[in-house]
């Protein structure tokens, strides 16, 4: 399912096969967290914006409108009208998030709805069914997410609970699939490694979920508030671990500056929500940084917001335009600055293909990783 084309150092230009189409990678994964972008963006505007790939939650869907609602609809393909590939997270870092709401035992976690308050209960065979009912391409294995600093003895007993999880996961992914019942039979399942930051945990972790041989592998429970270059000093440690001929996800992350690091690291994948959240509020990734549209200094800029982006937004409408649709509170600039920083990774990610296709990878590592995230 996943194919070297050419390597670089530690970092890899693939393809990833799915029964809903292949994957150019390195590749970003655009969330879709309810089955829509926030900032009104559909399945179709997707297309047009190069998304490769569409991220929703299982425990948001679970909630509502309900994985069985979804299933009666025909999956998530049809109920959304993406005909791409989607990858669902398990809810693990859902649980995380809502710490002060549930309690973790041998069998899974029980915890509060954000919605209406009411009790649910979400382990490992729970959570592969949810998604299972989705039908998405790739379901992410029940997990549970540390928060950063953890003690060592905690991060050790987790990781030791989230490997037995993925066996059960694993097996009853396993019994879905063949069942006869599964709005998508090929489902794919990706296994994750925890570990916090500590070295010999996150390594011997790997080392256990390796031998399961399953589709994918990720890494978890970063970019949860360690310092950017604990990250960096994390995936590479585990890295020579990882199954080579499998793809590797780095989840919730990142900024471009991120993204280059980590594809240099040897990472496949990658989502985060921060691309849209922010452009919801007019911070906009450009190739010369990082841009406020709600400064005054663009109040009469009749240049679109970056003279070398191609995106939608871009070929129509002048900065001052968007600007004055963000002091007047309309929703179309929040849909025209959302589309254009999902463009601008998604080409991002094209560009850093490129570069690994004809052997310059470095040179336009060190050319970007700071600029991009710089704000100007």
């Amino acid at each position: 399912m996943f194919r070297i084309i050419k390597q670089s150092g530690a970092a890899r230009r693939g393809e990833f096969e799915t029964v809903h189409g292949t994957v150019q990678t390195p590749a970003f994964q655009n969330v879709a967290t309810c089955g829509a972008i926030k900032g009104a963006l559909s399945a179709l505007d997707l297309k047009e914006i190069k998304t490769q790939v569409m991220l929703c939650n299982t425990y948001h869907l679970h909630v509502r409108p309900g994985d069985n609602l979804v299933k009666d609809m025909g999956g998530l393909h049809k109920f959304t009208r993406w005909d791409g590939p989607i990858l669902t997270d398990s809810g693990g870092f859902q649980v995380f998030s809502l710490a002060g709401l549930r309690k973790i035992t041998e069998e899974g976690v029980t915890f509060q709805s954000h919605v209406d308050g009411r009790r649910i209960f979400m382990g490992p065979e729970e959570s592969m069914m949810i998604q299972s009912n989705l039908g998405s391409t790739i379901a992410m294995a029940f997990d549970e997410c540390v928060e950063n600093p953890a003690t060592f003895q905690y991060a050790k007993d987790s990781c030791a609970r989230t490997y037995r999880w993925l066996v059960r996961c694993q097996k009853k992914m396993q019994e879905l699939n063949a069942s006869g019942k599964a709005v998508n039979p090929h489902q794919l399942l990706f296994g994750i490694n925890q570990g916090c930051t500590f070295d010999d945990l996150r390594i011997e972790h790997m080392k256990q979920i390796a031998d399961l041989d399953l589709d994918g592998y990720a890494i978890g429970g970063l970019a949860v508030g360690e310092p950017k270059e604990e990250m960096y000093r994390i995936i590479t440690a585990i890295e020579p671990y990882m199954p080579k001929a499998k793809i590797r996800y780095l989840m919730g992350v990142g900024t471009p500056g991120n993204i280059l690091e980590a594809v240099r690291r040897g990472v496949d994948l990658f989502d985060c929500v921060m691309p849209s959240r922010n452009a919801r509020h007019g911070h906009l990734f450009t190739w010369n940084g990082i841009i406020n549209i709600n400064n005054a200094k663009y109040e009469r800029d009749e240049s679109p917001i970056d003279p070398q982006c191609d995106c939608p937004t871009c070929r129509h409408f002048s900065k001052s335009y968007i600007r004055h649709l963000f002091k007047a509170k309309e929703m179309l600039a929040m849909r025209l600055c959302v589309m254009h920083n999902l463009y601008f990774y998604n080409t991002l990610m094209e560009r850093i293909r490129q570069a690994l296709d004809e052997d310059r990878y470095e040179d336009f590592y060190r050319a970007n990783v700071d600029l991009l995230d710089t704000r100007i």
